[in-house]
């Protein structure tokens, strides 16, 4: 619990800092939130201070309303067999574009969240933040191929990200 609120307050506080100003991220268009649902794994990220030494990383999607998603995200703290931590914030979906979110993970602070990429079948998915501070790549199978990776680092490049601060999470299923 401590180590959730501790990352949670390190994230807001990264988003209430003044930074320059980024062109806008482009997100996905007509997001299908449905098909978006269900459990991602974190295959590489830019971490939040909670994230620096997680593996097997889980990120896991259920609609709890229209614009509301209910949002789990699990970890093994230090290596495989570390402690298994849990963070459940609350995703408060866009009216106006599915793919921006608010990510909620206490009352009333809502931290920048969205949906950059996701391919055709709902299988890799870029999530980013307007700051280009964060970044998740996640899939639906623990280990994609090194071409999908590199296919998604060049999305990240696209979006502007700087890849070299993209580390590989270990995933071992």
């Amino acid at each position: 619990m401590r180590l959730a609120l501790i990352g949670t307050l390190a994230l807001l506080m990264a988003a209430c800092q003044s930074q320059p100003e980024h062109p806008p991220i482009r997100t996905v268009e007509n997001l299908d939130l449905d098909r978006f649902m269900g459990d991602w794994y974190v295959i590489a990220n830019i971490p939040t201070p909670p994230e620096k030494d997680a593996y097997n990383a889980v990120e896991s999607y259920e609609r709890l309303g229209p614009n509301k998603v209910g949002v789990t995200f699990t970890f093994n703290e230090g290596g495989f067999d570390g402690e298994r931590e849990k963070m459940t914030p609350t995703g408060f979906v866009s009216e106006r574009d599915n793919a921006i979110w608010k990510m909620q993970f206490f009352w009333p602070l809502r931290a920048d969240y969205r949906v950059v990429y996701v391919d055709d079948q709902y299988q890799t998915t870029l999530i980013g933040r307007q700051k280009r501070d964060y970044l998740w790549i996640m899939a639906r199978d623990p280990n994609p191929d090194e071409a999908t990776l590199r296919r998604l680092y060049d999305i990240a490049a696209d979006a502007g990200y700087d890849t070299d601060k993209i580390q590989r999470v270990p995933q071992r299923w």
